[in-house]
């Protein structure tokens, strides 16, 4: 399973389990239009580092926070390559 697909599904497994409803998850997807409040997002994070074994919003370096869903994968991919 791909890094993008095991978001996709966590993202849709914490909306589930939050109520919430999750727009169509797309590259352009604004996060803040996702239908995840920052409770979902936190508890996608701690689900992904567990599954990824990495959390990128702990780097040392100095990033910009992922705006769509798409910088969010990279966001992800690019720590799991390091």
């Amino acid at each position: 399973m791909t890094i993008e697909a095991l978001i996709a599904a966590e993202f849709e497994r914490v909306a589930q389990e939050q109520s919430k409803t999750l727009a169509a998850l797309a590259p352009e997807t604004m996060l803040i239009a996702s239908g995840l409040d920052s409770l979902c997002m936190a508890i996608s994070v701690a689900r992904l580092e567990d599954v990824l074994g990495v959390d990128p919003f702990t780097s040392d370096e100095d990033v910009d926070f992922p705006v769509t869903f798409g910088d969010f994968v990279k966001f992800y991919e690019n720590a799991a390559r390091n």
